[in-house]
């Protein structure tokens, strides 16, 4: 195991910045998932740290060693591809011991590490097939044994589960998941799929046009985002954003004044805001209730309805949101699309942000974070 340091690590191609100014520390046995949209340069940095890709400035470590001019064979990292890239005609032992046998290791050896991955990965019965023989998953976990065997101190997966379908998906999430908990390694897992940064990163890092947007435990992020990018992109459905006018401030709450008239007051940090400007109110699906239950209320026509069996998503028009206003509620409700209905807002599950995107510290405390 080791950890993982980089200090205002940047990545161009050419003029093209990729990897803006990243500091970051991941510590020994701890699992990190880089999270983002497409394009933002999760893969580049992960191949940074690899050594696929040279770093345009800044210093990486890798322990207490700095990494920036070390080959990649010797810096003690082992990296699983979004393709699987196995050895067609070779069966299962063979590819994962390939890399061992080009470092001419010992015959014993190879064995004792092939049968030791193949045990964890369960994998055993298998290593006399070749890849066309076996499925998605078991692909996948042949490259990820492959990788295993050389036994790095530090492993970095590129969106390994990408290929597979979505039942497998969450299969192969959860071993991955109980493999990193049983070796103790250091993982640096990237992804843009934030379900599986939410289930299986102790430290998510959430990255935006190449910056660092913030980094935190799964829960913090959900809760407690520094911004609304990461407001945005955490949670699925994602959170609903309404335009309020701030009516009265306070050190410590802040009321707001929806489109229909409805004030109340938000428990978020009131000292950056202004009484008479314009903001972004924040509420997740799952957080909005009954219309009886909530400090405010808000009314929109039904525009979808899905239901799911075990939750209902309601997409409603309101004038004031940015889009669809999407009410999530467990079991089935009888809604159907045209009515109109109203939801209620439960102001201590509010977020608050300013025209630049910078979130309003929640002051309410939530259970388990």
């Amino acid at each position: 195991m080791a950890s993982v340091t980089l200090k205002n690590v940047s990545k161009a191609y050419g003029d093209v910045l990729i990897s803006k100014n990243v500091d970051l520390e991941i510590n020994e046995g701890e699992f990190v998932v880089f999270v983002g949209p497409s394009g933002c340069g999760k893969s580049t940095l992960l191949r940074c740290i690899a050594g696929l890709e040279d770093i345009t400035s800044g210093d990486l470590y890798i322990g207490d060693e700095r990494m920036n001019d070390v080959e990649p064979s010797k810096r003690g990292v082992g990296m699983v591809f979004q393709s699987y890239a196995l050895y067609p005609h070779l069966n299962l032992y063979d590819n994962m011991s390939f890399g061992l046998k080009l470092a001419k290791a010992d015959k014993a050896e190879i064995d004792r590490r092939v049968e030791h991955a193949a045990e964890i990965l369960q994998l055993g019965h298998l290593l006399e097939r070749q890849p066309k023989a076996l499925s998605g998953g078991q692909r996948q976990r042949v490259a990820i044994g492959r990788t295993l065997v050389s036994q790095p101190n530090v492993f970095l997966l590129d969106e390994p589960l990408s290929n597979l379908d979505a039942a497998l998906r969450v299969n192969m999430r959860s071993q991955i998941t109980k493999l990193q908990r049983q070796l103790g390694c250091t993982m640096i897992y990237v992804t843009h799929d934030q379900v599986e940064a939410m289930t299986m990163a102790d430290k998510i890092v959430v990255l935006d046009a190449g910056y660092v947007a913030q980094v935190g435990k799964p829960l913090e992020l959900y809760h407690y985002p520094d911004n609304r990018f990461v407001a945005g992109f955490i949670g699925s459905p994602k959170m609903n954003f309404i335009s309020v006018f701030i009516e009265e401030v306070e050190a410590e709450r802040v009321k707001v004044q929806l489109s229909d008239g409805d004030s109340f007051w938000i428990p978020v940090d009131g000292t950056t805001v202004i009484k008479g400007d314009r903001m972004s109110m924040g509420i997740r699906p799952e957080h909005l209730v009954a219309e009886e239950d909530g400090d405010a209320k808000v009314e929109g026509e039904v525009m979808i309805v899905e239901k799911l069996g075990n939750e209902t998503q309601v997409y409603l028009n309101l004038e004031s949101a940015d889009a669809d206003v999407i009410y999530r509620q467990p079991d089935t409700l009888d809604v159907e699309v045209g009515e109109r209905i109203k939801i209620g807002i439960p102001a201590h599950r509010c977020h608050l942000f300013h025209s630049d995107g910078k979130a309003c510290r929640r002051l309410y405390q939530e259970a388990g974070v």
